[in-house]
């Protein structure tokens, strides 16, 4: 059948397909019209652990989809959700599912240096995607995924749940107001205090647990030893650099956020970052300390990531704890804010506390309803890789200088590194063997 057929037109000529509308693929319709009613969107997921079973019940309670596949490195995983949805397939290879027609849209929520390969895959095979953050590691990444996206005509959603939260939305609507007055600085920040041994030491084993494919785990990263604490969950794998670039790219995402929509920052001009691995000493090797400077026109974002210090100024103390949260500078008032509330500091006279926006941001049904409801108006969710990008590539660029152990100077027309041949070559990964970087998508 002609992907070009419109899915309604389809549906009005043909009475047996109307009668089987619950179970047909929206595939068979194709993918420039909207999803014709009672059709089911049938969904697969690539990553059963934490955040993946978080978004898989989810998307599961919508009343447009069927859960149809599984698939995990881990047997043991992929059974326990198989159990739970017992009209799915289960796969321990994700190309495998890619390639099934009973799939018409997928979850990745693997760990991070996968993200760019599978999505890129899942595009060119024409599934809808969401896309569990960080979205990518690298530069190169970031804009394949992108591209990938644009050229396939794929429905992206990036997870950043919290941009969904009512929160969020009233800080966006009072930033742009005017009730804290101009911005000129905004700082960002995830704290946390490990300890000195961190998530532990001596874990490594030569050999994975039966029915772990430690192999496809570690894919396109490093080649490395089973490690029971890696392996674990998302909160270990961000003391791994390599696999997820740390903490700053495992949570920066959902801080930076606010201020790039509340400020509508656009791409920085300038990156740069101090830090490193100080104090703990565990298994891993990702930073413990981070310190980034974002430069835009006429304004200046700050991101801070500890692991060594709890302490978060107006927005928590004490006790060891994982604290976030985000400052707007205004010249009339501070805003300062979390995942749940917010707090305007007055700058005394030139404060105009008649200043109160009106709500008019509409209500998010849901970060993984409203993937499901684009993929069925095919209109692109608030948070797909055109926006993210904006939140993902200054977060890239922010490692790879401290990496470098310099500032980086960015192009935000040409969205390229410039004056810096060593800083932009490293912008592209190289994948271990046989995996290959999609360079057709730069």
């Amino acid at each position: 059948m002609s992907p070009q057929i419109n899915r309604r037109s389809f549906l009005n000529k043909s009475a047996a397909a109307t009668a089987a509308a619950t179970v047909l693929p929206s595939t068979v319709f194709g993918k420039e019209g909207a999803t014709a009613p009672g059709e089911k969107i049938r969904v697969g997921i690539i990553g059963v652990n934490g955040m993946g079973i978080a978004n898989l019940n989810n998307v599961a309670k919508h009343p447009d989809t069927i859960i149809t596949g599984i698939c995990d490195v881990s047997k043991a995983r992929r059974d326990a959700q198989l159990k739970r949805f017992p009209e799915a397939k289960g796969y321990g290879d994700f190309r495998k599912m890619l390639t099934d027609d009973s799939c018409d849209a997928v979850i990745i929520a693997t760990p991070p240096h996968w993200h760019c390969i599978m999505a890129v895959e899942a595009a060119k095979a024409g599934k809808d995607i969401y896309l569990q953050k960080p979205m990518t590691l690298h530069l190169g990444e970031s804009l394949a995924v992108k591209n990938a996206v644009k050229k396939h005509k794929i429905i992206c959603q990036v997870g950043t749940q919290i941009h969904a939260g009512q929160n969020y939305r009233r800080v966006v609507e009072k930033v742009q107001a005017g009730c804290i007055g101009e911005v000129s600085v905004a700082k960002a920040f995830n704290v946390m205090n490990q300890g000195p041994k961190g998530i532990g030491k001596g874990n490594y084993k030569d050999t994975p647990p039966e029915g772990v494919d430690w192999e496809m785990w570690c894919g396109p990263g490093p080649e490395s030893k089973f490690n029971s604490t890696l392996f674990a969950n998302s909160y270990n794998h961000c003391s791994w650099f390599e696999y997820t670039g740390g903490w700053t790219p495992g949570m920066a995402p959902h801080l930076v956020d606010l201020p790039v929509w509340a400020l509508d920052l656009g791409y920085p001009t300038q990156v740069q970052c101090t830090g490193g691995r100080y104090i703990i000493d565990d298994d891993g090797d990702a930073p413990d300390t981070q310190e980034m400077l974002f430069a835009y026109p006429k304004k200046t974002l700050h991101w801070t990531m500890s692991c060594i210090n709890s302490f978060a100024y107006d927005l928590g103390r004490g006790k060891p704890a994982r604290r976030s949260g985000i400052y707007f500078f205004g010249d009339k008032a501070t805003l300062f804010t979390n995942y749940s509330k917010h707090e305007i500091v007055p700058e005394g006279k030139f404060f105009d506390a008649s200043i109160e926006p009106t709500e008019e941001i509409p209500s998010c049904p849901g970060h993984e309803a409203e993937w499901v409801n684009c993929i069925k108006s095919r209109k692109q969710p608030s948070c797909n890789p055109d926006y993210h990008c904006k939140v993902d590539i200054p977060l890239v660029l922010g490692n790879l200088s401290m990496v470098l152990g310099r500032s980086i100077q960015f192009d935000p027309e040409k969205l390229a590194i410039v004056g810096d041949e060593e800083a932009a070559k490293k912008a592209i990964p190289e994948y271990r063997a046989p995996w290959k970087f999609p360079a057709e998508y730069l």
